[in-house]
């Protein structure tokens, strides 16, 4: 494996996930022989993983020189900053540096993991300034749709990057402290040599919003609704979560919270500050016995999570709440590209049992916690970097985000993938190298890589079907009796299917029978001679090639 290595006048960045797609961000910068991860984070699977919930990057390069790694720095508290950490920790082992928030959802993950007295945890106050050697760094405190997220300013001898992390320009935050304008625009007389920054809004004309316009409009939205109403949003958004409580309240609703991601984030709020005037919330059984327009659930699920509340829920299968004819569910989220499908999946159920569905393409309910092309342009006033490095986002935000920097007059950038080793200083931007990535399915209770192995053979079962065969031969490669042919997902249960299964048994018996009389005696090679006739045939008649098994028995 190539191991790049940063010399002592050199500054690199690696990222291993993150650029290319949004979710999974997990970067390296390396400098002076030692390496500094930020953020290590994990994304949620689709239907092109049957069987798998969570997907992470595969941190097999940094792992193999774990001993260069100094430390991680979680960025901000969302699960595709720091999903992956009780996961794939043990494989690194270095101590992990967060604002109180993100430590305080950090530590519930790992107590769930019996993994909480086994990782230095360094809790680090907001705006903290601290070295773990040899990079010095800083928090900078930005808005987001969390508490307490972070750009982080690295400086090292060879030079100095502002890695963005998630952020937005929120005049209004509601939740938290207000975006550190002016130590940002400081940094336009420090000579920063890079800016790592956000993509996810780089196509988006205009300003992101904030939070108090979301709130008003939801006061005003809910006054127009009589029965019961669910609101679903990302529980990390303290923010909103506080918004929809105090709405409810204000039109003499009560507000049950749902989903066990929302009571623990609510907790870890109040434990770090924030949320100690949130209005009193009703458990989910006092909320089923309210009057229909007295109630608020406020639920996880907002991106069709199978086994969320609010998909349970449109499946009428959730043991406390029951949505019917002429109930609302407010959608107060985005829709995470690559989730299209399982939202409008839960949305449709939704519809079915005459709920009203009310989105952002139809209500004023949302606004995005990225960082829109209108601020974008002002963080590039502030921080004038030498060099632009887009990260968090897929090709096209990314190129998006590159064309946007050189208008601002961005002397280089460089558009980035992962596993891409990039050299920033000496001499400007370079790609120096390629380390192998991938990724990481949760296949129920092991690490497996998605490439391969049973995540793989799933997704081809989904797609192309399956064909089992069974052989009885004699001790010469004679057939002793009829094969037998099991196919699944291919052939119709009529004449024609059947036709097709005898051609395909026709053209492995006569590919058996053509072999030589040393190759009929070898199991091998007879396997593979009826494996490739019977994917051969179905592909002739079907269009497919399926995962095709040989069952072989000798007789005598």
């Amino acid at each position: 494996m190539n191991q790049p290595v940063a010399g002592p006048d050199e500054l690199l960045f690696l990222p291993l996930g993150g650029t290319g797609e949004v979710g999974m961000n997990v970067y390296l910068y390396g400098h002076a022989d030692a390496w500094l991860m930020v953020d290590f984070g994990l994304t949620f699977a689709d239907d092109r993983h049957p069987g798998v919930d969570l997907i992470m990057p595969d941190v097999s390069f940094i792992a193999a020189q774990k001993n260069r790694l100094q430390g991680l720095v979680i960025t901000h508290a969302h699960e595709d900053h720091l999903g992956a950490v009780p996961y794939l920790w043990p494989r690194l082992g270095c101590p992990i540096y967060a604002t109180p928030f993100a430590c305080a959802v950090l530590r519930r993950k790992l107590l769930e993991f019996d993994m909480l007295a086994d990782v230095p945890l360094v809790e680090l106050p907001v705006g903290s300034q601290f070295t773990v050697a040899p990079f010095d760094l800083e928090f900078i405190t930005v808005t987001h749709s969390v508490p307490e997220a972070n750009a982080l300013l690295i400086r090292t001898s060879a030079g100095t990057v502002v890695h963005s992390g998630d952020w937005k320009l929120d005049h209004h935050p509601l939740i938290g402290a207000q975006f550190d304008q002016e130590r940002m625009a400081r940094l336009g007389d420090e000579q920063v040599l890079a800016l790592v920054g956000d993509s996810t809004n780089a196509m988006v004309p205009g300003h992101s919003g904030s939070e108090l316009d979301v709130r008003n409009s939801l006061m005003e939205l809910m006054g127009t609704l009589n029965n019961r109403v669910a609101v679903t949003c990302f529980a990390t958004n303290v923010a909103r979560v506080k918004s929809v409580v105090e709405v409810a309240k204000a039109h003499g609703r009560k507000c049950a919270l749902v989903g066990r991601s929302m009571h623990n984030i609510v907790q870890a709020a109040r434990e770090t500050g924030y949320l100690h005037d949130l209005p009193p919330v009703v458990s989910e059984e006092e909320a089923a016995k309210l009057p229909r327009d007295k109630v608020v659930y406020l639920v996880t699920g907002s991106q069709g999570e199978a086994r969320s509340a609010l998909a349970r829920i449109s499946r009428n299968e959730h043991p406390q709440i029951e949505l019917e004819r002429d109930d609302a569910v407010i959608f107060s989220s985005r829709v995470i590209p690559g989730n299209e499908k399982p939202i409008h999946a839960v949305q449709n159920q939704l519809m079915q049992l005459g709920v009203d569905v009310l989105t952002e393409g139809d209500h004023f309910v949302h606004v995005s916690g990225h960082a829109c092309q209108q601020e974008l342009e002002q963080l590039y006033q502030w921080v004038r970097p030498r060099i632009a490095i887009p990260m968090h986002g897929e090709p096209r935000h990314l190129m998006a985000h590159a064309r946007l920097a050189e208008r601002c007059q961005v002397p280089q950038t460089l558009v980035p993938r992962d596993g891409q080793c990039i050299r920033l200083a000496p001499n400007g931007a370079t790609v120096i190298a390629e380390v192998p990535v991938g990724r990481l399915a949760l296949d129920g209770e092991t690490l497996v890589p998605v490439e391969h192995g049973p995540v793989r053979e799933r997704r081809k079962l989904a797609f192309q079907g399956a064909a089992v065969l069974t052989l009885v031969l004699d001790g010469d490669g004679r057939f002793e009796g009829d094969p037998l042919l099991t196919v699944h997902g291919l052939l119709t249960e009529d004449d024609f299917g059947e036709e097709i299964a005898e051609r395909v048994l026709d053209s492995v018996t006569a590919s058996v029978d053509k072999l030589k009389l040393r190759d009929r005696r070898n199991d091998a090679i007879v396997r593979e001679t009826a494996r490739l006739a019977v994917r051969r045939t179905l592909h002739r008649f079907t269009g497919r090639k399926p995962m095709t098994e040989v069952h072989l028995v000798r007789l005598g």
